[in-house]
């Protein structure tokens, strides 16, 4: 049987209104300490749990803060964004609520309605790749921070990878080592990644006084063919170091190195991008990588919309892409 508020009044002598009081920690109120610790007394004796929802619908806020994600809880390793969030929220006195809609438009608007309806602190809308989006229309009804992505006119507060400062560090460990031509590996398909990435190896090269060339910026599939399909191309430039634009398409320069007997990185060193540990922690010898910062983009999602961290108005806040040293270089 659910033990109610006015189960604790009666067992601690007081009125209804003096357990709210106790109970919601109301400022203001008169409550003498003989009364504040019978309540208390009976709260624990009873086992007496405040109704959230009640609560929620009294004061007109809640200490729930939705997230909506498209898909990032089934990816292998973007899932961390949720884990990020959440452990952030509860070091805030605040509970997630994860909608997973798998892209699905009346899914996500259906879990948009019920966070609203619950009156969730504000909402984290999540995309599983970083990229532009349309933002759902039900989001103008609350705060909301984007992560992972970004409106066009940055229109909402986003926080999202820092893919020049990634595409930098990895050329900058290349040219760490001691290697004056640098290929890159880039993918063919149109992203903040492409751009950015591509901006940071040019970057990198100007800073250590190294003119950029053309033949040594590559297209490719985003895929292990991809990488497998450039070992050619990469062995004719003349490259010693490759950075390449993610780690599945180092796997596929692994495997082509390897068929002509080749080895890394005394004949090439290989430098990844995404730290998708499944693959590069496995490869042998293991794949030096620059990690996307998944965790922390949860985090500083949940910091943002309660206002700890305060990005300028029409500024993306952009986090950070460690290195990940391993074997490769």
């Amino acid at each position: 049987m659910t033990t109610t508020m006015r189960d604790v009044a009666k067992a601690a002598g007081v009125s209804v209104a003096t357990v709210s009081h106790v109970v919601n920690d109301k400022p203001g109120a008169r409550i003498g300490e003989d009364a504040r610790r019978r309540v208390q007394e009976a709260i624990i004796a009873l086992g007496y749990r405040p109704n959230a929802l009640a609560k929620t619908l009294s004061e007109g806020s809640s200490r729930f803060i939705g997230l909506v994600a498209d898909a990032i809880a089934t990816t292998p390793f973007a899932g961390q964004i949720i884990h990020g969030a959440q452990d952030e929220a509860w070091r805030h006195g605040f509970v997630l609520l994860v909608a997973n809609t798998e892209g699905n438009a009346a899914a996500e608007n259906d879990a948009i309605a019920m966070m609203l309806e619950h009156q969730v602190r504000g909402i984290l809308y999540s995309t599983w790749y970083h990229r532009e989006i349309e933002v759902p229309p039900p989001l103008q009804h609350t705060e909301t921070v984007l992560v992972n992505c970004f409106a066009g006119d940055d229109s909402f507060p986003a926080v999202v990878p820092d893919e020049e400062q990634g595409g930098r560090t990895a050329t900058e460990e290349l040219l760490a080592v001691g290697h004056r031509r640098i290929a890159f590996l880039n993918t063919t398909t149109s992203s903040p990644a492409r751009d950015r990435r591509l901006a940071g190896y040019r970057s990198a090269l100007e800073e250590a006084g190294i003119a950029f060339d053309p033949a040594l910026a590559f297209e490719t599939a985003p895929d292990q063919e991809g990488g497998y399909a450039a070992v050619d191309g990469l062995l004719a430039s003349g490259a010693t170091g490759v950075f390449c634009h993610n780690d599945r398409v180092a796997m596929g320069v692994y495997d082509g190195l390897r068929e002509r007997g080749l080895r890394i990185p005394d004949d090439m060193a290989v430098m990844g991008f995404d730290n998708q540990d499944v693959i590069a922690a496995h490869l042998r010898p293991p794949l030096s990588t620059v990690a996307l910062p998944h965790y922390e983009l949860g985090a500083a999602g949940v910091r943002t919309l309660l206002g700890l961290d305060a990005p300028a108005a029409g500024a993306r806040q952009l986090v950070s892409c460690p290195t990940v040293l391993r074997e490769s270089l």
